[in-house]
């Protein structure tokens, strides 16, 4: 990708204008949208600012896209409300929202070059001529695409063509842009290529982006904040670092990360904030946590990489080595808790070591207590 220029920054030359940071807040309250009886978006809250990257994330059936077509207009919501700025566009027609979409189809012109895709919703929209010109010409050039401008659809690679069907959208600057799972047709180094440059593009356009995705690792790095989403409802809306480091349910822990989940009671609540929780395996952890008391049934969530293979005298868990996978830049190893009743599954463990250890052999792990998350037997997930 080119350095941005034009769209992106202030005018390098006289004459130039500068572009204005077009992107606005966009509000939801008490959203909900029932099909034939089933709900399938259930009372959705929230508030997203102004050059804000918000990403829904959740399983197939979770209510990411009915939520992203209600904000788009193409799906009308049982209830609740849709606001602008502060206007309301509930109600409003898709093309008077003026919000930019990007869809997993590139849904490119084929019979036009890569400059006509680009400078169609300019047409649309009475542009001058000379206007046009322009605008297709910063935009292009911010996306690397400024030598492509001749070309057909046909003619590009798969990340190309995603690039022209965002620019198509940035052309006219929209005061939001959704984004339905648009990189999932393409390839894992292209998907992380056009991550970095549709971050970018939003950071120094102050683009105000809605995404949708079940891929834990792109959400983790495109956005500012995810809503993670189940059952039509969300469950934990929070940035990257506060919903992977402190989740609120199980099923975050688990979705977002894998978590390892172990099941105890509490032993000794202390002042500071932690607890002592001895393990149905038979191990003692500290943990913080949330208020709980002695004797109270708790699951504990460790994720694969915060487990230690440590000393036995530091444990809080014994057992097994059933796998080892080598897989680059880390080995993942599974662990047979001793003391598991049957069919528990066996722990993940995601270590670095240069000397890992081997399947059959005994180990002892353990986690700082800073990496436990607790949650009571009345959570669900």
């Amino acid at each position: 990708m080119s350095e941005h220029t034009g769209l992106l920054t202030p005018a390098a030359s006289a004459g130039t204008p500068q572009t204005r940071r077009t992107g606005q807040s966009l509000s939801v309250a008490a959203l909900r949208k029932a099909y034939r009886g089933t709900t399938v978006v259930d009372g959705i809250d929230m508030d997203i600012a102004a050059g804000e990257f918000v990403t829904f994330l959740g399983p197939s059936g979770s209510g990411k896209t009915t939520t992203l077509m209600m904000l788009a207009g193409f799906t009308e919501p049982d209830s609740g409300t849709v606001t602008v700025d502060g206007r309301d566009v509930t109600r409003l027609n898709p093309a008077k929202r003026d919000f930019g979409f990007v869809f997993q189809q590139y849904l490119l012109f084929p019979h036009m070059t890569v400059g006509e895709n680009v400078a169609f919703p300019l047409q649309l929209r009475g542009l001058p001529k000379a206007e046009i010109r322009r605008r297709v010409g910063e935009t292009l050039e911010a996306t690397g695409l400024s030598g492509f401008a001749r070309r057909r659809p046909r003619e590009l690679s798969g990340g190309q063509q995603q690039r022209v069907a965002l620019c198509r959208v940035l052309v006219y600057r929209p005061p939001v842009v959704l984004m339905d799972e648009p990189l999932g047709a393409l390839d894992k180094k292209l998907r992380d290529q056009m991550q970095t440059e549709i971050k970018s593009i939003q950071r120094e356009l102050g683009l105000t982006v809605v995404y949708v995705t079940h891929d834990q690792e792109e959400a983790l790095v495109l956005s500012d904040r995810i809503a993670v989403m189940q059952d039509g409802r969300i469950e934990q809306f929070d940035t990257p670092r506060g919903l992977f480091e402190q989740p609120r349910t199980p099923f975050v822990a688990d979705f977002l990360g894998a978590a390892n989940f172990l099941t105890g009671k509490v032993e000794a609540p202390g002042d500071d904030g932690c607890a002592d929780i001895r393990l149905d395996t038979g191990g003692l952890l500290t943990a913080r946590h949330r208020p709980c008391v002695p004797g109270q049934p708790v699951r504990v969530a460790v994720r694969p990489g915060k487990f230690r293979l440590g000393p036995s005298d530091e444990s809080c868990c014994t057992g097994t080595v059933e796998t080892v996978v080598y897989v680059g830049t880390l080995v993942r190893v599974t662990v047979r808790p001793d003391g598991a009743a049957p069919g528990t599954p066996p722990l993940r463990v995601e270590t670095t070591s240069t000397d890992p250890p081997r399947t059959g052999e005994r180990v002892f792990l353990t986690a700082n207590r800073d990496d436990v998350s607790v949650f009571t037997d009345t959570e669900g997930g």
